[in-house]
């Protein structure tokens, strides 16, 4: 912008090297509405090019240098004054001088660390982006461009299943089983339910999957719980000695990772609770946490298939074929 509408000005434009091949992802805005971003993970390089375009052809404009940022940032709404930056990084594309013509300049932040996924939540966003700007002794011209990160996880070691009793003394006497504690964002959840003792009229059973974001410390904490899905069980009396079958697939939600502890402002977890509802209304619920993790499908296949290569080579097999539908078998499995 121009200082009372005389001088010179200009338009930026940051441009990633990788704009036509680099995959985008859908990420939700503060308001609801969902837009997609260019999707990186932790270690990639950023790089590409900044546009500085004069609007008056002719006319030169003076700065104080041109710089472009990486920033990782994390913003508590309650706290909305300061940003918390847990990544940045600057390159400075011009030293302090004056533009005749309209320039583009290259930059490149290499193998850049991105620890934390990217966040919008109820009190709480993360988010990464690109912010060009030319120094102006009066105002600044700049220019920021959002991406996406998505962390990637390995499957756990450890991985036990999960038992639980809901109980009310000589009333009721329930057994619930979980096959597993962690979950991949496009896992199946497989469990039984025992009905081991019922006096008491159970009206309506369901599972929940419920996000509980914690923002801030100290006095300051707040907790926002939101409940994902609602998953049916059962519609109707059970008797005694039945037991329930569950499958619920998690494709279809909108989840993130678990998140614990980011940056110490806040955290993300997840817990399934089951609710039953008695014929007088009466609520009885048991909850349990679960971790999230995101599967790096395309990572975990490709260094599978280098693998299986390497192995070919050290063992000298006589039989290819064989080692390659292997390595395809394990790929798609």
């Amino acid at each position: 912008m121009s200082f009372f509408g005389f001088g010179q000005s200009a338009d930026i434009d940051i441009v990633l090297n990788d704009a036509e091949t680099r995959k985008k992802a859908e990420h939700k805005s503060e308001d609801g509405r969902k837009d997609k971003y260019f999707l990186f993970y932790d270690g990639e390089t950023v790089s590409g090019k900044v546009n500085v375009t004069l609007k008056y052809p002719g006319k030169r404009l003076e700065h104080n240098g041109i710089k472009i940022e990486f920033i990782g940032q994390i913003e508590l709404y309650y706290d909305r004054g300061n940003h918390h930056e847990f990544v940045s990084l600057v390159k400075d594309l011009a030293r302090p001088g004056e533009l005749t013509q309209s320039q583009t300049f290259d930059f490149e932040f290499t193998h850049v660390e991105k620890p934390y996924e990217s966040y919008t939540g109820q009190n709480v966003k993360l988010r990464y982006f690109l912010r060009a700007t030319v120094g102006r002794r009066l105002n600044d011209i700049s220019k920021e461009l959002d991406i996406v990160v998505h962390t990637l996880s390995t499957y756990p070691e450890l991985n036990s299943s999960i038992k639980m009793e809901v109980g009310i003394e000589d009333c009721l006497h329930i057994e619930f089983e979980y096959n597993k504690s962690k979950y991949h964002l496009k896992d199946v959840i497989v469990g039984k339910i025992y009905f081991l003792l019922v006096r008491i009229k159970i009206r309506h059973m369901e599972i929940d999957i419920i996000k509980r974001e914690t923002t801030g410390t100290g006095p300051n904490v707040y907790h926002e719980n939101d409940t994902i899905a609602k998953y049916e069980i059962m519609d109707g009396a059970p008797v005694r000695g039945e037991s329930i079958p569950i499958r619920l697939f998690l494709a279809g939600y909108e989840m993130t990772p678990t998140m614990r502890d980011i940056n110490k402002k806040f955290s993300v977890r997840y817990y399934l609770n089951l609710v039953l509802i008695d014929e007088e209304e009466r609520r009885y619920f048991k909850q349990q946490e679960i971790t999230l993790w995101r599967k790096g499908d395309i990572v975990r296949k490709s260094m599978s298939h280098q693998a299986a290569i390497a192995s070919q080579r050290f063992e000298g097999s006589s039989h290819p074929e064989k080692s390659q539908s292997q390595s395809t078998e394990e790929d798609d499995s």
